[in-house]
């Protein structure tokens, strides 16, 4: 059955979702007079069909000074709605419905960097940023490559970055580049994130000019082995690791970022606050700016873009030359 309802000014009247529930017997507490009122009201605002039914029920008390509360529902060939409370002034002369929601909770706890290899500020630093990073997406390479040298040199040591993997199966190598990169993280953070860096930078190359799956696969293992022989890591475990490609952290990864509503890369989580896709830094900065302020810092100055470099008119005359100078 389809939605019946339609947003009711303020009111968020909602009569789509169906099923089979028991009638409330009628508690009289409302006059038929006032009834009619208040069917006429939520009738006419919400555009409700002539043939579903209107049920209101008894006024009770609610959590609202000067208002009651009442559920109604809505019943069309045999079925009737959930129950949608509404608010009902004590005089009787005004409808309302308002939406409450349960801000207890610590943002901080929506998603936890806890096991993740972490570059700029210590554990417990003021902000701290989580993003869900794909390895062959060109615009997290974008963000990547701008995001980590303007914020360490706004912010220093407050700002601490995690990333988790978020490979798209549109990509046809990002989930071995991320079974690559973990591989590494198992013995160093450092060595992750250089290899991070280093995939970013030059992913668009990888697979060469005719993109070929395999030459790109090849290149991230070199890539790996590389950073493995740099970083003076257990060349035999990695060696072993990327040969097994258990991508089984990787898809639990996927699996966190998909209970938080990911769909695409990439996405920040600043202090548990979401923020997809790419943004310009003034804006991100302003983001970061408000998680320091909640966290009980003074954020930098406020920040001000470079001026843009003047373009001499064609026209101009030409500057003049003061004698002696």
């Amino acid at each position: 059955m389809n939605a019946v309802a339609k947003p009711l000014l303020a009111l968020a009247l909602v009569a789509s979702s169906f099923g089979c529930h028991a009638q409330k017997p009628a508690a009289g507490t409302l006059s038929p007079e006032l009834y009619r009122r208040v069917e006429i009201l939520i009738r006419t605002r919400a555009k409700i069909p002539p043939n579903y039914l209107i049920h209101i029920g008894p006024r009770t008390p609610s959590d609202v000074p000067g208002y009651d509360s009442m559920e109604v529902s809505f019943t069309a060939d045999g079925q009737q709605s959930k129950p949608v409370t509404f608010l009902l002034s004590n005089d009787g002369k005004t409808v309302a419905q308002f939406s409450k929601y349960d801000i207890s909770a610590n943002p901080l706890t929506v998603v936890s960097g806890t096991d993740r290899p972490a570059r700029g500020g210590p554990q417990g630093a003021p902000v701290e940023i989580v993003g869900f990073d794909d390895l062959e997406c060109p615009y997290c390479a974008k963000m990547h490559s701008q995001i980590f040298p303007a914020l360490t040199q706004r912010y220093g040591d407050k700002v601490r970055f995690v990333y988790k993997d978020f490979p798209i199966s549109q990509h046809p190598w990002a989930m071995r580049a991320a079974v690559d990169v973990n591989c590494v993280a198992t013995q160093s953070s450092q060595g992750y994130w250089n290899l991070v860096d280093t995939i970013h930078a030059h992913a668009g190359e990888l697979g060469g000019t005719d993109h070929n799956l395999q030459k790109a696969l090849d290149s991230l293992d070199k890539m790996t082995l590389d950073e493995a022989a740099k970083e003076k890591l257990k060349q035999p475990e990695v060696e072993a690791c990327i040969k097994k490609q258990d991508d089984t952290k990787i898809k639990a990864s996927l699996k966190v970022g998909e209970d938080l509503n990911v769909e695409a890369t990439p996405v920040l989580f600043i202090n548990g606050e979401k923020f997809e896709g790419a943004y310009p830094l003034e804006d991100l900065y302003r983001f970061v700016d408000s998680a320091l302020i909640a966290a009980g810092q003074t954020p930098p100055p406020p920040y001000v873009p470079p001026a843009a470099p003047a373009t001499p008119s064609d026209n101009a005359p030409a500057p003049v030359t003061k004698p002696g100078s």
